[in-house]
């Protein structure tokens, strides 16, 4: 097959799925998105400028030291506080970039108050974290105030990696429900899966997450033990077949098993370093520039928004660095999916449906710039060439959970059959018949090693080979030749008699 297959040929097929309407939608919405990089950073600045020109963190910090003089606590409380104005100052901006916008491409269905309900939780969520980071962060600049900046990576990794053990357990549960995958194909597919590389089963999930997004969707998220693989039920919702779930969960299974979440924390602490020591050499002149006369210098919690506008004028300014690292992850964790799994159009089909948020074609400095995934028409591009170098046997072993998912349950027709012969019927309950003019013959059966057997109440038995194609399945009796099948609904009147 790979002198035939054409990944470029395959590759065009799969983009001329999407409509030209859809396209010059999803193309609008990358832009637009790319604009609003710019524009949340200069709303950031100016709600910054704001609340130091206003002095009200300065008058704050003031009567926080007159009570009881705790620098500790005085900056916990003006970090939370800082958070929360900022906040609701940024609130038009966020009801437009982060819920109006989207509406409007059909992205989300959540009502206003649904939205502003979940994102009032989560304001107080980090509020009170944010301020704990700040209070540790401001002691740093207390006691190690010509090294401070070094010892905020190593604290930067701290509350990341924690936030990311706790999340699971404690903070995802309370904005969505988690739930293993029911019984089913789906669920018996993906812990073959996990049970193939290695993976705890218990550890993937379905959430609904269509409750805040119509977007096709699957994450990896946590740390160590608590780390999990979920999907939105909104994948099942667009009608993902078990390839795309093979092609998906295999991409998040990467994720996991490579440990890109540690990785992440590093490269975030580096980045943090490097941050924190420009705003070392930066502060000052940012502070007169933005009039903070009240603000007593580097160390004063007051001066925040200060610290906070210039870490958004950098972040900003990072954007394409920070973006190229996540492409890195998410290539591995394409290639992983690929390499362990060998779902190529799994993966493409799935990627098609996330087209809708993420135009499929970007010029290459487009996507190192603005993009945090490699662009959808590149990635199926490698999933192509992956199927032109590895090409499938026409017939492999299947999995024994997923060979019984896909059995149980169904009639199973050989090709030209004797007039008046349905075929095998292979109950839930492990019991099958033969049923035909001429007689039926019953028994128990069983999907073990690869193969079918039929164990018949008279004592006999037979055994199939099972295969899996591209197209379906295989059964091979014996030393013969895997012959292809079909698997029918089984019908109500299919009973013996």
């Amino acid at each position: 097959m790979a002198h035939t297959f054409d990944p470029a040929a395959a590759t065009a097929a799969y983009l001329a799925q999407i409509s030209p309407e859809a396209h010059a939608k999803a193309v609008a919405y990358t832009h637009g998105g790319h604009w609003l990089l710019l524009w949340g950073a200069l709303v950031a600045l100016l709600v910054a400028f704001l609340i130091v020109r206003s002095g009200v963190l300065v008058v704050l910090r003031r009567r926080f030291e007159g009570r009881r003089n705790r620098p500790l606590l005085v900056s916990y409380w003006i970090g939370g506080l800082y958070i929360v104005f900022d906040a609701v100052l940024s609130l038009p901006w966020s009801i437009y970039s982060d819920w109006w916008r989207p509406r409007q491409y059909g992205l989300t269905s959540q009502s206003f108050i649904g939205w502003l309900t979940e994102s009032t939780i989560l304001l107080v969520l980090t509020g009170l974290i944010g301020g704990l980071f700040f209070a540790f962060l401001y002691a740093l600049i207390r006691k190690a105030p010509r090294t401070w900046w070094l010892w905020g990576g190593g604290l930067t990794a701290v509350f990341i990696a924690i936030g990311m053990l706790l999340g699971p357990p404690y903070i995802e549960p309370i904005f969505n429900k988690y739930t293993p995958a029911p019984a089913g194909p789906v669920r018996d597919e993906v812990v073959a899966m996990a049970r193939q590389v290695g993976v705890p089963s218990d550890k993937i999930f379905i959430y609904d997450g269509s409750k805040q997004s119509n977007a096709y969707t699957a994450n990896v998220s946590g740390l160590f033990g608590s780390a999990r693989v979920a999907m939105s039920d909104t994948m099942f919702k667009k009608g993902a077949d078990i390839a795309e779930v093979r092609g998906v969960v295999g991409h998040e299974i990467g994720h996991y098993a490579h440990q890109h979440a540690l990785w992440i924390v590093g490269v975030t602490s580096l980045l943090a370093i490097l941050a924190f020591f420009l705003v070392d050499r930066l502060f000052a002149p940012a502070c007169r520039l933005m009039g903070g006369e009240g603000i007593r210098g580097l160390s004063d919690p007051a001066g925040l928004p200060v610290l906070s506008a210039v870490l958004a004028v950098l972040l900003l300014l990072a954007t394409p660095v920070t973006n190229s690292l996540i492409r890195i992850i998410e290539s591995d964790a394409d290639r992983y999916s690929l390499v362990h799994f060998d779902e190529p159009d799994g993966l493409a089909k799935a990627l098609i449906k996330t087209v809708e948020y993420r135009a499929p074609m970007p010029g290459r400095l487009e996507e190192v710039m603005f993009y945090d995934h490699p662009a959808v028409g590149r990635r199926i591009r490698r999933a192509m060439e992956w199927k032109a170098a590895h090409p499938k046997p026409v017939s492999q072993a299947a999995p024994d959970a997923v060979a019984k998912a896909a059995f149980a349950d169904r009639i199973v027709v050989f090709p030209n059959l004797p007039v008046g012969m349905d075929g095998i019927a292979l109950k839930a309950d492990g019991t099958w018949f033969e049923r035909h003019d001429f007689g039926w013959s019953k028994g128990r059966y069983a999907v073990a090693g690869g193969k079918l057997c039929l164990d018949e109440e008279r004592g006999s038995r037979r055994c199939y080979a099972i295969g899996r194609t591209r197209d379906g399945w295989t059964l091979a009796q014996g030393a013969g030749a895997p012959v292809a099948v079909a698997l029918e609904r089984m019908r109500a009147s299919a009973s013996p008699g």
